[in-house]
């Protein structure tokens, strides 16, 4: 049984501190659902960089058992278990522009069905931990896919990628705030956003012989570098 879990409405947001050494996984409770991830060390030094998780790690795509390496190059979390093999880290986070085929709406009229951006759920959060806007930084957006065309130039959102019960989980490498919303995918023409079930529980430990240690020599040192930094 998990330590706790959480449910996320569709097109709600939410936010929460983690420690070292947790399991967090994140379970779809609907099809196509998006949930955009930020990732902010404790000491709020270290924040995720997706550009250069990316290129240390030779992929367009996240997936496991890749590490989730901020700007200084330390672990903040590998990609431990999943059940699809593509989750997005090139579209972004949606914006409220994103949001006008739908109309206007506001929580006046629409109360708790009033639609917000992942933009405005994101800072929202953000704000709750003393950080905010110009702390935003380029999401893991997990369940989606964004296909990059033959010719390398032209991306293209899949619908139907990930249906309800698709899960991923991430492994925290040192104390964590984890900002989650599940707004649409900014490429996704879905009319509903769906839920986002948050469940942590604890990690065994990580030996010599774990898939994120030895993936690629640049993981391997993200991972023993976080070691020393937290010791």
């Amino acid at each position: 049984m998990a330590l706790y879990s959480h449910e996320i409405p569709g097109g709600a947001a939410w936010s929460t501190p983690v420690t070292a050494g947790r399991l967090v996984t994140l379970t779809a409770l609907g099809d196509d659902a998006n949930c955009s991830v930020l990732l902010v060390a404790a000491d709020r030094v270290d924040r995720m960089n997706i550009p250069d998780t990316l290129k240390a790690q030779m992929s367009a795509r996240i997936l496991p058992p890749m590490v989730l390496m901020s700007d200084r190059g330390l672990a903040l979390a590998s990609v431990v278990a999943s059940t699809l093999d593509w989750h997005d880290c090139l579209g972004g986070f949606g914006h409220d522009a994103h949001l006008a085929r739908f109309g206007p709406t506001s929580y006046q009229v629409d109360r708790n069905a009033w639609r917000r951006s992942a933009h405005t759920g994101l800072v929202s959060e953000l704000t709750k931990h003393g950080l905010g806007e110009r702390d935003l930084h380029a999401p893991v957006n997990f369940f989606s896919r964004v296909a990059i065309g033959e010719d390398g130039s032209s991306l293209s959102f899949v619908p139907g990628h990930a249906t309800a019960g698709d899960s991923v989980t991430l492994r925290t490498e040192q104390d964590l705030l984890l900002v989650l919303s599940t707004a649409l995918h900014p490429m996704s023409t879905a009319d509903t956003p769906a839920g986002v079930r948050v469940s942590v529980d604890v990690a065994p430990p990580a030996g010599a012989d774990d898939a994120s240690y030895t993936f690629r020599a640049e993981s391997a040192r993200a991972l023993e570098m976080t070691r020393r930094a937290v010791a």
